[in-house]
């Protein structure tokens, strides 16, 4: 089985990219293969061109045929994204790699309803850090990353598979205890999902 690993946060030395490198070691401990993507160092270009919007909804033939990273999300069996919720939403890094990587086509096909494409995914887990309480985030904000990605993109595109979210909230002033919990919480919810 393969697991896409998708980072998205600029700093190398951050929470997210901790939290990342302890995935990627718990998932090759099980014996997967993880195919690692970190957006920010491998220079993606997250603005979705004018000439990619014009072929957005065309038909896949040779000269836009799928790129190298909808390949790899294509060819997953299970999903892992890493990164901050900044501003009650992913980074625009992130949205970027939607936007341009779960185009039609590969994501999904055009209609009423869309047709899910990305039949061979079995699961996918999130794992973000906040800077706002989880009070907040549930209470007041209602948890709008969670249902953006669940209701909006994965059930439109994978609603076979199986969906956890993890969230670390006050993630700014978190201590070294509250850490290795929230680790404990991926390592236990990893087991179950692959």
């Amino acid at each position: 089985m393969s697991v896409h690993l998708v980072l998205s946060h600029p700093l190398t030395d951050s929470l997210n990219a901790r939290l990342a490198c302890g995935i990627e070691a718990n998932i090759r401990a099980r014996g997967l293969a993880v195919d690692r993507l970190d957006l920010y160092a491998s220079g993606f270009e997250p603005a979705l061109t004018a000439e990619e919007r014009r072929a957005y909804y065309g038909a896949i033939r040779p000269g836009n045929s799928p790129t190298d990273l909808q390949r790899r999300l294509t060819d997953a069996q299970h999903l892992v994204l890493v990164f901050p919720t900044w501003w009650f939403a992913p980074p625009a890094m992130l949205k970027g790699w939607f936007e341009r990587v779960w185009a039609p086509g590969i994501a999904f096909e055009q209609g009423t309803p869309i047709r899910p494409l990305l039949t061979n995914l079995k699961s996918i887990l999130v794992v973000t850090t906040l800077g706002s309480p989880f009070w907040f985030d549930v209470a007041i904000a209602r948890q709008p990353v969670k249902q953006t990605l669940r209701a909006g993109l994965f059930t439109s595109c994978a609603p076979q598979a199986r969906f956890r979210m993890l969230s670390l909230h006050s993630a700014e002033n978190v201590d070294a205890a509250r850490v290795a919990r929230f680790e404990s919480r991926i390592a236990k919810t990893i087991a179950t999902l692959m």
